[in-house]
């Protein structure tokens, strides 16, 4: 199967972050008759902005939602569609993952469970997504010709305690839309996409943004990159923007799994701790 991963520069302009992705999808190598999947980086159409921006975009007509549906339709693609906002009913919205089929309807959704609320030691320097920003309560898997699909964004990568419960819910692909600073992102980027692959025994799709945003309010480190679930690297862009593309080879996963069944081994499986003994 086909993967191809897109590494954006987004901005606060929609209009021109619409036009940068559709013109990357005309360009996208396809053979006719095989289906691809095609994953977009968080924030894809909005990257930054106040707070009124993200509630503007999020209003009931989804006009975000619609573009990216009508992306997936006219192109004959799944799409991952990144992140765009969605309203949560408490003045904030939520950070929304969709995931379109080939003719642009929705196979399912995800929403950002863990918010970005840390301090980073570059020109942003604080970082506080739940004043914009509303957590999810779900965990995701999407069944898709591709395989299942299980669904993350950003932050979320350093909490093993998600993907373990996307991999015991039947995850096999985990995506993981993101936009890590450029900071964490070169110190943890590739160390994390890695540990989750290799603990979950899942192929790993990271969508990164990449470079300065909005005249330079904002950088990311990029580094898109398609990991295999021996936690090596079939593909990635460490800079720039572009396609990251490659094929997955489901027997592999298969091997692994068998080779080393840490599913079967795993002695906390039930939420029991060894030892402890019981009371009355």
């Amino acid at each position: 199967m086909q993967i191809s991963l897109l590494q954006c520069q987004s901005s606060r302009d929609v209009a021109a972050n619409l036009r940068f992705i559709e013109s990357q999808l005309e360009s996208l190598p396809r053979q006719e008759a095989e289906p691809q999947l095609v994953v977009l980086p968080e924030c894809c159409l909005l990257f930054g902005g106040h707070e009124s921006e993200q509630l503007a975009w999020s209003g009931e007509d989804e006009p975000l939602k619609q573009a990216l549906s009508a992306l997936a339709a006219r192109f004959g693609v799944y799409l991952v569609a990144g992140t765009i906002p969605a309203r949560s009913g408490d003045g904030r919205v939520y950070s929304r993952c969709y995931v379109f089929d080939d003719k642009g309807d929705v196979l399912g959704h995800y929403e950002k469970i863990h918010l970005f609320d840390v301090d980073v030691a570059d020109g942003t320097k604080r970082y506080r997504e739940s004043d914009t920003f509303c957590p999810g309560d779900k965990v995701v898997v999407v069944d898709t010709p591709f395989g299942k699909l299980g669904l993350a964004i950003c932050y979320d990568v350093r909490f093993p305690d998600l993907f373990r419960a996307l991999r015991l819910a039947g995850a096999e692909i985990l995506l993981l839309p993101a936009a890590f600073t450029r900071v964490t992102g070169e110190a943890h980027w590739e160390i994390l996409l890695k540990a989750r692959a290799i603990e979950t025994q899942c192929f790993m799709l990271g969508a990164a943004q990449w470079g300065s945003h909005n005249v330079g309010s904002r950088e990311t480190w990029g580094q898109s990159m398609i990991i295999d679930p021996w936690g090596r690297t079939l593909a990635e862009l460490p800079a720039g923007t572009g396609w990251v593309r490659a094929r997955l080879d489901m027997s592999e996963l298969a091997r692994v799994r068998a080779a080393m069944p840490v599913g079967a081994h795993n002695r906390f499986a039930k939420p029991v701790l060894l030892g402890a003994g019981t009371s009355e």
